[in-house]
């Protein structure tokens, strides 16, 4: 694909965000190509299986035409080198990522020096937004509207109600209030 500017967008996407979602259509304004790919990453122990990944990203990025979804399972520089990116297109939410992000650019340079890095930063609704925070919400019973797409807040759904939040034992305010009724001689006194 000679002449083609590729940017590849690599990540675990576990679940894919509306963060994810906003920078996939930015680096599609900017790149004639975009390769949204999915890491297998077993070692994080992910809520989905990669092919439900590359499943639910697909759908939430139909429209848009510029944009391919692959899996990946090794070094993100031979993914990029498979689909011809000169790009690797990163997002920086907060100063915090930068530390981890240039770390990550400088070993992809030294393994790949032509692949260039591309820092882009989400829309401001989106800058606390992340998987983890996600998935724990939606773990928690909350609601994961208007943080994933449409796809994704149902597979979320669907997953959280086979497997509702742990409770407590005893809530904070039942404990304290057990601790009350204690006569005074054993309120003070460690166990």
């Amino acid at each position: 694909m000679t002449g083609v500017r590729t940017g590849v967008f690599p990540g675990t996407f576990d679940p894919f965000t509306n963060g994810h979602l906003d920078l996939t259509r930015r680096a599609a304004r900017l790149f004639d190509r975009v390769v949204v790919a999915v890491a297998h990453s077993p070692g994080k122990g992910t809520l989905f299986p990669v092919g439900e990944r590359v499943e639910m990203i697909r759908a939430a990025t139909r429209t848009l035409r510029r944009v391919e979804v692959v899996e990946f399972s090794d070094l993100v520089v031979n993914c990029a080198r498979r689909v011809g990116a000169q790009v690797m297109i990163r997002g920086l939410r907060a100063v915090s990522d930068f530390e981890f992000e240039f770390q990550m650019a400088l070993m992809n340079r030294r393994l790949s020096p032509s692949l260039e890095v591309a820092f882009l930063m989400p829309s401001q609704q989106y800058t606390y937004l992340n998987s983890t925070l996600v998935k724990e919400v939606a773990r928690l019973g909350g609601s994961p509207r208007g943080l994933v797409p449409r796809v994704v807040e149902e597979r979320l759904r669907a997953e959280f109600a086979r497997t509702p939040p742990a409770r407590p034992a005893v809530s904070p305010r039942a404990g304290a209030r057990a601790a009350e009724r204690r006569p005074p001689s054993v309120r003070g006194r460690r166990r």
